[in-house]
């Protein structure tokens, strides 16, 4: 058979033909063939998505299967990149595979099975050629996943789940990797499936009819719960599986070491499981004083306080009916002294109080052991807050005198971060290109991206050709590398995307009319509140393309001189004169881009830097004379606006960035922003950029601030994730923090998870460290969200616990006593009828706890009236210790 009538047969799209060309072929003349299939894979890389001549994929596809000899080629090349969107039926190439070698077979499945998921390879397939090769089933993450989809599409066509299940001849080895495959929990279609379709249901009733091992269906979900790591919904899934399971008494006790695990470290609906089971064997006398004793001491370090307040409960029921575990039960309560919940404190100083005097009925010469524990026991004492550490030493009978003298209270805050020189550019094209491979997988730092922008032009400059030769590792890798020349042009003209577009130009793949500056698009009442910052990166990207493209540049004018992008204005004066002596029209956005960065806190600098300016002669230096002479404001004219229930900042106009000096992209960055005329809706999604607009206007982090309040407000109230990352390096940034980073801070301690908090709470600490936190602006806007039930008081307190907890004892303490106010005073409004908002008291106790320990004194608004409520809440008992606390420090 001729190479040309299979290529013609694959350029009609005729698979029936193809089936019948490749059936019998000879290995060497399947190699003959592959030359011109891979000259054609080539020439419709190139055709347009929509073209007649894409329709020969799917027999391109199946024919380059056909056509390899070895098992590795072969799963190459069905897994290529353009050809999977495009596949041939699994059937046909089951069928164009089929005569080949049992062994070689085995080892096709092998290979496809270990691609990673977004291969797509398909499930039919595989298992296919697993009944042709008679080979063990695979269970990697691509077959189990495989399998799972075949299982769901099988049993809406033809049945149920379990009846689906029942007549796999794998069952048993595809169930068991279940158990190790990553996230497969976390499926929706294991997760809402009902009645017969229910897959657990459907694992445990084959469990119970003895189709599937018991004893590896237990062991299977203890151990991937014991592996942790997986998501919440995950362990939710195998964690049902293991309850449907019902395990009998004795299969529990065998796995007590397990439960105990689970009970320490393994997520919270786990370990409260995990923790009922062993209570259980606890109140039996069946775990004994030792276990139990190990047990609580990994439970009371846990956060959850529901679950650390059933310990306290579970050792309170053993020691009332087992007082002579005293000794060492005692010692472990201790131990919760040390708890971040004050009231986990006082449930556990209350259990010692109570059992305190069973360590006398230990028995004839206990005595020494008796002193030992109530030696441990005040050890722990020290860690208590200083109203239950007074009553532990009474409890304990130690005298006055011994009594440690207060200590002197030091606050603890985070270092300064130091501005840094950015390195120059790589010198060499192969440094260059490992930057921009690292650049393109991890989205490094603003400075690395600058250092990498520069080089990219310079080398660019000096020698293309080998900066390309240099780059072609990094540029495979992009999706749009293997894209119809339409498409890229498309990707490209919506956005540069980043370093892509200057990548996209060097390898010639996006046109030149693409990258062309977008100049009609600057309409002053076009865009959303973003567009004054996108546009103007955007435009600078353009430009660099552009240029490398028709006149290339010897380097960039706006390269950063610091790590926080400022660039020193003597740096720029030089970089202008090496363009003036050879002959360089420096770039426009470029130039605009390093006017706004230059530093301009040192004003006899900028004077000298001025007057060299002018000495160039030319008009970028008079411009940049004029610039570095004019009264810039550190800060614009900003106020605050309640916009229904978010709080917002707006600016005023900015007419330093309004004059001619600046591109029209650069102007809108001077415009004044609204909460009622900026547009909502926009699509700049990508919280990364955020750090670039950064980057653009150092020493003014307002302006990039209050463009993305509303991001981050969003965020906080739909409880969605939404850039909170970015709030430290928001924190750092040089200049003044004004109305609009206090509110991004504020919007990020009231956010919904703990990692978005905690990055809040650094924000936080290094704006107090650097001397810019305004407390009282930042707790006032607290309260008054709060109020308006924009973020919610229950995790303001786990956020401001955080910060106290680093030993910011004070800054948590100056910020919640501004925040607590709105929250009292509206609550004091409702004649004491009015129900607190949830997590009120929890708020009251940090701040009870942050007045302890620095001795804060004075009056607070409407404590009095929280303190005087009837009963015994935690709202109420919180504020009453709040009050004697801050009396106390004032006497």
């Amino acid at each position: 058979m001729s190479s040309e009538s299979l290529v013609r047969a694959v350029r009609a799209g005729d698979l029936s033909d193809l089936v019948a060309l490749v059936d019998g072929m000879t290995d060497a003349e399947r190699r003959a063939c592959m030359p011109e299939l891979k000259r054609l894979r080539k020439e419709l890389r190139a055709e347009p998505w929509g073209s007649r001549a894409q329709r020969a994929y799917p027999a391109l596809h199946a024919a380059g299967a056909a056509c390899q000899t070895g098992a590795a080629a072969v799963a190459t090349w069905l897994t290529g990149s353009e050809l999977r969107w495009r596949q041939a039926p699994p059937r046909v190439l089951i069928d164009v595979l089929g005569d080949r070698d049992p062994a070689w077979l085995a080892e096709v499945v092998r290979r496809l099975a270990e691609r990673p998921l977004s291969a797509d390879v398909p499930y039919e397939l595989m298992a296919g050629l697993v009944r042709l090769a008679g080979c063990p089933v695979p269970t990697s993450e691509a077959y189990v996943h495989g399998w799972m989809d075949h299982i769901g599409r099988t049993r809406r066509h033809t049945g149920t789940v379990i009846g689906s299940l029942r007549k796999d001849p794998h069952l048993a080895e595809l169930v068991a990797a279940l158990f190790e495959t990553e996230e497969i929990g976390a499926r929706s279609d294991w997760r809402y499936g009902e009645g017969l379709n229910d897959w657990t249901y459907a694992l445990t009733q084959l469990t119970r009819e003895g189709l599937l091992d018991r004893k590896v269906m237990v062991d299977g979900c203890l151990a991937r719960l014991l592996r942790g790591g997986g998501s919440t919904a995950d362990s939710k899934v195998f964690l049902g599986l293991l309850t449907a399971l019902d395990l009998t008494r004795d299969e529990h006790r065998a796995r007590i070491p397990d439960w105990t695990a689970l009970s320490s470290d393994a997520p919270s609906t786990v370990a409260a499981h995990a923790h009922s089971v062993l209570a259980g064997f606890a109140l039996d006398g069946e775990l004994g004083p030792r276990r139990l004793a190990e047990l609580s001491g990994a439970v009371l370090f846990r956060t959850e306080k529901k679950l650390v307040r059933a310990q306290l409960v579970l050792l309170g029921k053993v020691l009332k009916r087992e007082p002579s575990t005293a000794a060492e039960l005692l010692p472990v309560i201790a131990q919760a002294f040390g708890h971040p919940d004050t009231d986990v404190q006082e449930r556990a100083l209350k259990l010692v109080e109570r059992h305190l005097g069973d360590l006398g009925d230990l028995g004839p010469g206990s005595g020494g052991e008796t002193v030992d524990v109530r030696a441990e026991i005040a050890d722990a004492a020290a860690q208590l807050i200083p109203g239950l550490r007074a009553r532990a030493h009474r409890l304990l009978g130690a005298p006055d005198a011994e009594e440690p003298a207060p200590e002197v209270y030091e606050e603890l805050l985070p270092p300064v971060p130091t501005p840094t020189r950015l390195a120059p550019a790589p010198e060499t094209v192969t440094e260059l290109a490992e930057e921009i491979g690292a650049l393109l997988a991890t989205e490094g730092e603003v400075g690395a991206f600058e250092r990498a922008l520069d080089g990219l032009v310079r080398h660019a400059h000096r020698d293309r050709d080998a900066l390309v030769e240099a780059l072609g590792p990094a540029w495979a890798g992009r999706w749009w590398t293997d894209m119809d020349a339409g498409f890229v042009d498309k990707y490209f003209r919506e956005s540069p995307h980043g370093l892509e577009i200057v990548l996209a130009t060097l390898f010639e793949r996006v046109r030149t009319d693409t990258l062309r500056p977008i100049r009609n698009r600057a309409d002053e009442s076009a865009g959303c509140v973003h567009s004054g910052l996108t546009w103007a990166f955007d435009a600078r990207l353009r430009e660099i393309a552009y240029r490398i493209r028709t006149e290339p540049l010897p380097f960039l004018l706006a390269t950063p001189t610091w790590s926080t992008c400022s660039l020193e204005a003597a740096d720029l004066v030089a970089r202008l004169d090496v363009y003036r002596r050879s002959g360089a029209r420096p770039g426009e956005a470029d130039f605009a881009q390093a006017l706004l960065r230059v530093r301009r806190d040192d004003t006899a600098a900028l004077a000298s830097a001025a007057a060299a300016a002018r000495r160039l002669g030319t008009g970028e230096g008079d411009r940049l004379a004029e610039w570095l002479l004019t009264d810039v404001p550190s800060q614009p004219a900003e106020r605050s606006r309640t916009a229904g229930p978010r709080m917002l900042v707006e600016f005023g106009e900015l007419p330093e960035m309004r004059g001619p000096s600046f591109p029209s992209e650069f102007r809108r960055l001077g415009r004044e922003t609204s909460v009622y005329t900026d547009r909502y809706y926009c699509p700049h999604w990508d919280d990364d950029e955020w750090k670039h607009w950064l980057a653009m206007v150092p020493g003014r982090p307002e302006l990039v601030a209050g463009r993305v309040l509303r991001d981050l407000s969003t965020a906080t109230l739909e409880d969605t994730r939404a850039g909170y990352a970015f709030l430290p390096t928001l924190a750092e940034a040089e200049g003044e923090a004004g109305l609009a980073v206090h509110l991004c801070v504020a919007y990020g301690l009231g956010a919904q998870r703990a990692e978005d908090r905690l990055a809040a709470v650094d924000a936080l600490l290094v704006l107090a460290a650097r001397g810019q936190l305004d407390a009282e602006q930042l707790g006032t806007d607290l309260g008054k969200l709060a109020v308006l039930r924009s973020v919610k008081p229950s995790r303001l307190a786990e956020a401001i616990r955080t910060a106290a907890a680093t030993g910011a004892y004070g800054t948590a303490w100056s910020v919640v006593r501004e925040a607590l106010p709105p929250l009292l005073a509206e609550l004091a409004g409702g004649d004491g009828k009015k129900s607190p908002p949830h997590g009120l008291g929890d708020l009251m106790a940090v701040a009870a706890e942050c007045a302890e320990r620095t001795g804060a004194h004075g009056e607070l608004p409407y404590l009095a009236e929280a303190a005087e409520r009837r009963g015994s809440s935690r709202l109420v008992t919180q504020a009453r210790r709040l009050r004697a606390a801050l009396e106390e420090a004032a006497v």
